[in-house]
């Protein structure tokens, strides 16, 4: 009770997740009394970043560093309109193509967005769109930089619970499409009811030099996902080659790079990843106070006393994977709530660890956009100048579809699983 209590003060003071869990395991220690958990303190703490696959963590954001100062954006965008055409809404679907392809560098929505959001939302809307409309477009289509590879959320989740990195960022890429095309389907209805721009026609000339432009950007991603699939190595090693051609396509393709400009990437790289370890370190420790407690015992319990099977049991794991998501970010949402379902969704009702993965990450990533925290809201209504209950109103249809999405994942978990079996 005594921990229970403490986690939530900290939470509402506005105390670091990573120190909240921190400080909560030290109180339960004192409340039970034990010195066993005093004396495993350190150990714990140390042995969870004891892991190889979270070297990829860093390579990770040292790609997205290099192909953001490389203006990488700007190529996407072009190649995106390129390919298009001038159809009804036409920059509306560049926005998420853009996206799309964007996620298999970042790995992360909130840079996604802010840098998404800068971008495209005044371009959209010098182009005649609506803001609140060009900014919860933005700001959803941001999800699924943590959905398609690489993903932080899923080396996360794979660490936690010693899950194949490669198969976990493998299972993203068909779920990431789904949501995009489902993001697509509602710029299309909003497309048929209102009269949103068409994008100017471009001579085949101008198509072929925006595809030409953008075709390195693409070999980043290709590097990587390509690396991991055909078993040639590691997601570490791709991710490590992925950084040396991120940074020869900048270097020597966009000539936007300068080996002075490698300090500052390098530093922001490791400040980033030191945020993220501390917290992975840190959710070990609540990890193995949660199991010393027999807390998941406990919530299996309950929960078999309420879902009856595999999809009633999903369905439910959505309902409340929703409300956490709205108020806690996602990987700290992650770190909190997998020690407790995952042992209860793979023992007692049997689902695939790569499915139940995918569909917690995507389910806390949708808690983004919604209020009343929503940092991808936040984000977006920096760049667009606005207040983000606004971006909410406009983003609930795509919401909505992302909903749906999530739905057909769990009942489905071929779209989850068909890559890697």
């Amino acid at each position: 009770m005594a921990t229970t209590a403490s986690f939530f003060v900290f939470m509402m003071v506005g105390v670091p997740i990573a120190i909240v869990l921190l400080l909560s395991a030290i109180v339960f220690a004192f409340a039970t009394n034990s010195p066993a958990l005093m004396n495993s303190y350190l150990q714990q703490l140390y042995g969870g970043i004891d892991s190889y696959g979270l070297m990829a963590f860093p390579l990770f954001l040292l790609v997205g560093e290099i192909m953001n100062k490389g203006g990488v954006t700007q190529r996407l965008l072009d190649m995106s309109a390129a390919c298009l055409g001038p159809v009804k809404g036409g920059l509306a679907y560049i926005n998420v193509i853009a996206n799309a392809i964007l996620s298999a560098i970042l790995g992360s929505a909130s840079a996604q967005i802010a840098i998404m959001g800068r971008m495209i939302i005044p371009e959209m809307v010098r182009r005649g769109y609506d803001k609140p409309f060009a900014a919860a477009l933005t700001a959803v289509a941001g999800l699924l930089g943590p959905i398609i590879p690489p993903s932080l959320m899923f080396v996360v989740y794979s660490v936690m619970t010693q899950v194949s990195i490669g198969d976990m960022l493998i299972a993203g890429i068909l779920p990431g499409i789904l949501l995009a095309a489902a993001l697509m389907g509602v710029i299309w209805v909003i497309g048929f009811v209102r009269d949103l721009p068409r994008e100017p026609r471009l001579r085949w000339r101008e198509r072929g030099r925006a595809l030409v432009s953008g075709l390195p950007a693409l070999a980043i991603p290709l590097v990587m996902i390509g690396g991991i699939m055909s078993g040639l190595a590691t997601p570490t090693e791709s991710a490590a080659l992925a950084v040396i051609a991120a940074y020869l396509a900048g270097r020597y393709y966009g000539h936007k790079l300068a080996w002075a400009d490698l300090r500052l990437m390098l530093l922001n790289t490791g400040l980033n990843t030191g945020l993220i370890l501390f917290l992975v370190a840190a959710a070990n420790v609540f990890t193995w106070v949660l199991i010393y407690g027999n807390v998941p015992q406990t919530v299996s319990s309950w929960i078999e006393g309420v879902a009856t099977g595999p999809i009633s049991f999903m369905l439910l794991v959505m309902v409340v994977l929703l409300v956490i998501g709205t108020v806690i970010d996602g990987v700290p949402g992650l770190i909190m709530v997998v020690p407790i379902l995952f042992p209860i969704a793979t023992q007692v009702y049997h689902i695939d660890p790569v499915h139940f993965g995918v569909v917690v990450c995507i389910n806390l990533v949708l808690g983004l956009v919604s209020p009343p925290v929503g940092i991808a809201l936040f984000v977006a209504a920096q760049a667009a100048e606005m207040k983000p209950g606004d971006i909410f109103m406009a983003a609930l249809p795509f919401c909505l579809a992302t909903c749906a999405v999530l739905v057909i994942l769990c009942l489905f978990p071929w779209f989850s699983l068909a890559l890697i079996r």
